[in-house]
């Protein structure tokens, strides 16, 4: 999760997310670049009074900087939408969870068990425990296995809302009326924390999403035991 006086992205914890990190890194590399060679050029604009009259009216020099914008941007574009094509890839979920937004809080159903499914609030600051996060805990985890591809059903019941989680490069509108679909995966084990990433009225900071994945058979037992329950 974010720390204070972070300056990057949040540790991956989803193979897209590492795509999503290596490409800001490829494009911030280039627009330094880019950056660095504009400042030069003023630079030498600014302290130097010699020109070369053969670069006044020169079709060459035109070419040149007119393709090579065009070769940076294909630079750009083209992992841009390999990534976006992987974000929508869907290759046998291992399970199907909705996410429903209501004002101001996320219920969640499992769809592949009967009558799994309950609501999650945000935690109030005088029930949270040492070493629990304020404005960040919920009352009810949402607990998923880990190294296995979930597909997220995302809609809402009232306002627009947006589940969000950095560290696993998810961020899908929930928008009344319609499903969006989203792919989540983890790597590792543990709590990933999120929030409504959509302004949806006086409580929108105030309901934030907490995924916290475990291995296959600790996750088959929670199942089986809430089922029960």
């Amino acid at each position: 999760m974010a720390h204070p006086a972070q300056l990057g992205l949040q540790n991956a914890a989803s193979p897209i997310m590492e795509e999503l990190i290596a490409f800001h890194d490829h494009a911030l590399m280039i627009i330094f670049l880019i950056s660095s060679l504009v400042l030069y050029i003023i630079s030498l604009m600014l302290t130097t009074k010699l020109t070369h009259t053969s670069t006044m009216n020169a079709q060459e020099i035109e070419m040149i900087w007119t393709i090579l914008p065009a070769i940076i941007l294909i630079m750009i574009a083209l992992p841009s939408l390999r990534i976006l094509y992987m974000t929508d890839e869907f290759n046998k979920p291992y399970l199907t969870l909705k996410a429903i937004g209501h004002q101001w809080y996320w219920s969640y159903e499992y769809s592949d068990y009967e009558d799994l499914a309950f609501d999650s609030y945000i935690m109030p600051t005088y029930f949270l425990e040492p070493g629990e996060f304020r404005l960040l805990e919920v009352d009810n985890r949402t607990t998923l296995p880990m190294e296995a591809d979930i597909r997220m059903l995302i809609s809402s019941q009232d306002v627009l809302h947006s589940w969000a989680v950095p560290s696993l490069g998810v961020k899908a509108d929930a928008i009344p009326g319609r499903l969006n679909q989203a792919m989540v995966a983890s790597m590792r084990p543990g709590l990933f924390y999120g929030q409504c990433s959509e302004i949806c009225g006086s409580n929108h900071s105030f309901m934030p999403i907490v995924l916290e994945f475990i291995y296959f058979q600790d996750f088959e037992v929670w199942a089986s035991y809430l089922y029960i329950v």
